[in-house]
């Protein structure tokens, strides 16, 4: 349902010359049916994990094979990397899809693309210029939040542990891009394996927290005598409705409860092991009790999995950590009956160079950027378990069968969500345009 101010402003909307009644028919035509899923938790890889050091090893690759060994999955025939048993026992729970590929080695377009589900706008090639920016498409959940609006004071989208952030640069796909402000996801920046994590680290992704939003309530209270003006400006009405929508958001109860992991016993925490990675799934199985259409949830900082460096030394510590976290939220869902109405995604940008090398005046050797071949795990949300779609090369550097593309798994997710992936959205100029070019991943469910 939309809220009164929302109907102020699409009321004059000229998108498609429908105006309000034709903007409220396409949003009612966006939504396909009444989806068994309710949630999508997508492990975001940031920097780009090693297909061929964990679901796609290459044993008899020489050189490239590197320094992990693979060991039998419960699927006849298929192997993984020996830093993954748990994840191995449980294949039959997971669509492994090993022909991704795409043609975009960049960290930061690139995660645009794996977070929205759509190829990044051209804006030229410096790094400033892949950075966050109002022109990007819309996060998963952002465009669930215009299409699907929610009355109850919690966002579509809710991103965990920490944003994406490094320096200056803040990675693109993050927020709700030509949508605007209203859409944003919100960010939870606390590491839920500390001590001293906090639930109110909630957040914007341009850092507005409760407290400032809490200031700009009160200024606007203080000039309420000419509330009927500055309603009637344009900038008015960004402030007002991102305002009333945030606050709520920020302050939910039902949200800041879902985020309270010190309400675990201990017994589960340590299921999903004392680390960033587990403790994170672990919010993640809470935020889904709560059916948080999607939850992002970054395994690491920013370039965590870049490793062109001491890779497999990095790797002995993460993919340990992954294992055990991932594993438990399997079981855990399982075991709670939600795991039907929770499609789980693990996937990073790219995948990495079968070649191992050291980057120049580098001694020590690493894998690098490769878009060409790569693989992304699904489970649940009615996905066929026990299947490995798609075959690499005998080296993995380029799929040998049908590839798929970022895109493909943005419209599957918006097609597990009950929305149609080629519903029209508008852009900052209401242009209209199709929220996703790709294909659902029929294969999955087969």
């Amino acid at each position: 349902m939309l809220r009164r101010r929302g109907l102020l402003q699409v009321g004059g909307s000229t998108f498609f010359g429908l105006g309000l009644s034709g903007v409220l028919q396409q949003r009612a035509a966006a939504v396909e049916s009444n989806s068994q899923v309710k949630s999508v938790v997508l492990l975001f890889l940031s920097g780009g994990g090693s297909h061929i050091d964990m679901f796609d090893p290459k044993p008899q690759a020489g050189e490239t094979r590197g320094e992990f060994d693979p060991i039998a999955t419960n699927l006849p025939g298929v192997f993984f990397s020996d830093k993954l048993p748990e994840l191995a026992r449980r294949t039959d729970s997971l669509a492994v899809v090993r022909s991704m590929s795409h043609g975009d080695n960049r960290h930061l377009s690139g995660s645009h693309n794996a977070l929205t589900g759509s190829v990044q706008p051209f804006r030229g090639d410096s790094n400033q210029a892949k950075s966050l920016h109002r022109d990007d498409w819309p996060s998963y959940g952002s465009a669930v939040s215009y299409l699907r609006p929610r009355s109850d004071g919690v966002p579509s989208q809710v991103t965990i542990p920490n944003p994406l952030i490094e320096g200056v640069l803040v990675w693109p796909g993050q927020h709700s891009g030509f949508l605007g402000p209203r859409f944003d996801p919100y960010v939870q920046n606390s590491d839920p394996n500390t001590e001293n994590y906090r639930i109110d680290g909630l957040s914007l992704i341009d850092g507005l927290t409760v407290d400032r939003l809490d200031h700009r309530r009160q200024l606007l209270r203080d000039i309420d005598r000419s509330q009927q003006s500055l309603d009637a400006s344009r900038q008015g009405l960004k402030y007002t409705s991102q305002q009333e929508l945030a606050f709520s958001m920020l302050t939910s109860p039902g949200l800041k409860t879902a985020l309270d992991i010190n309400a675990e016993p201990a017994e589960t925490r340590d299921r999903y092991g004392r680390h960033k990675y587990g403790q994170t799934l672990l919010l993640a199985r809470r935020l889904v009790e709560l059916e948080m259409p999607v939850i992002q949830c970054n395994m690491g900082h920013v370039q965590m999995w870049d490793t062109h460096v001491d890779h497999f030394p990095r790797l002995k510590t993460m993919l340990p950590a992954l294992d055990t976290g991932l594993s438990a939220l399997l079981d855990d869902l399982t075991e709670r009956g939600l795991l039907d109405q929770t499609l789980i995604i693990c996937v990073g940008e790219f995948g990495r160079t079968p070649q191992i090398s050291p980057l120049p005046g580098q001694t020590v050797p690493g894998r690098h950027h490769w878009a060409p071949a790569y693989t992304a795990v699904f489970a649940g949300g009615g996905v066929r378990g026990g299947q490995v779609i798609g075959e690499t090369d005998e080296i993995g550097a380029h799929p040998t069968t049908v590839p798929y593309h970022p895109n493909d798994i943005g419209a599957t997710i918006y097609a597990a969500l009950g929305i149609n992936p080629h519903s029209m959205i508008p852009d900052r100029l209401n242009r209209p345009r199709h929220l996703n070019q790709g294909k659902v991943m029929d294969v999955l469910y087969g």
